[in-house]
């Protein structure tokens, strides 16, 4: 005889069940997150909390700011690593280097679109050290934005932190420390400015380059195929990136792509109206009249 065995999910269990957000249940929003990304304060009504929005695929980094209405998001400003090569970068477009690059564009270009771009001209000069955008007197305050990782883990010297600090030298006011910039040491509390410049101007990529040339040639060859290919070597690398940086701030608008002219192949007929129809049958009845009248004859 076996024991009593309690039902858990029973039929009211069931009745009352609430499923999750579809993108939680899809796995791509931390509403934990983001209810305080963008939650604004109500002493400040109808003032948009903007977010700066890292996120990285296989091969792109996407930079935006936004913020959050009812009706959904609404992207201001966006730049892309894809956009990178007209400013003279045209490999590495998804490493640490090119997410500082890809959030230095995106700082520009939105200064830019608010017309504060002559106000706050950021840290022009490269250290790695911690910057943060000052308020003038009598002049509008500089352009505040919250850091939004996404799904992304903020491990020390995580790419989506070179984003921030490209946005933050460019000249967005977003508020951050340097605990989680490359360069910053746990157990002594202390951070080294040079490695994080040294990551910021590709120098991580230039020593493996010269490690994997003396050690591997066929691995050197093939991983960085592209590099040698364009004439890019681990000595030219920071001059690279130096004059990349210079390239943004000299013309950070957004440029539209030319649409091609493709011209689709159809594998079927168009659809006709129904007055094509009509002529078709017409014609297809005159046709046949035709023939039989030859036949007869």
């Amino acid at each position: 005889m076996t024991g009593f065995v309690k039902v858990v999910k029973n039929k009211a269990y069931f009745k009352r069940f609430q499923v999750k957000f579809r993108r939680r249940r899809e796995g791509k929003t931390d509403y934990y997150a983001r209810r305080r990304l963008v939650v604004q304060e109500k002493n400040k009504y109808n003032t948009p909390k903007f977010r700066l929005i890292v996120r990285f695929t296989n091969k792109d980094i996407i930079c935006q700011v936004a913020y959050a209405k009812i009706e959904g998001d609404v992207i201001v400003c966006a730049a892309y690593a894809h956009e990178l090569p007209r400013y003279g970068l045209k490999v590495g477009l998804t490493n640490y280097a090119a997410a500082y690059c890809t959030g230095l564009l995106l700082a520009r270009r939105l200064l830019q679109k608010y017309k504060l771009d002559g106000l706050y001209a950021g840290q022009e000069e490269v250290d790695g050290d911690e910057y943060n955008v000052e308020a003038l007197d009598d002049q509008p305050g500089p352009f505040r934005a919250f850091l939004d990782v996404g799904l992304v883990r903020t491990t020390t010297g995580a790419r989506v932190f070179g984003a921030m600090k490209g946005a933050a030298d460019g000249g967005i006011d977003i508020p951050h420390g340097v605990k989680r910039f490359p360069g910053y040491d746990a157990e002594s509390g202390e951070f080294d400015a040079e490695t994080h410049r040294k990551h910021i101007m590709g120098g991580h990529v230039a020593a493996y380059m010269t490690y994997l040339q003396d050690e591997d040639s066929d691995a050197y060859q093939k991983q960085f195929g592209k590099y040698i290919k364009l004439g890019v070597s681990a000595d030219n690398l920071e001059a690279l990136y130096k004059k990349v940086h210079a390239a943004i701030r000299a013309d950070p608008a957004a440029k539209t792509t030319e649409k091609k002219d493709v011209k689709v192949k159809r594998w079927n007929r168009a659809k006709m109206n129904l007055a094509q129809r009509k002529d078709r049958v017409k014609q297809k009845k005159e046709s046949f009249l035709k023939k039989l009248a030859a036949g007869d004859a």
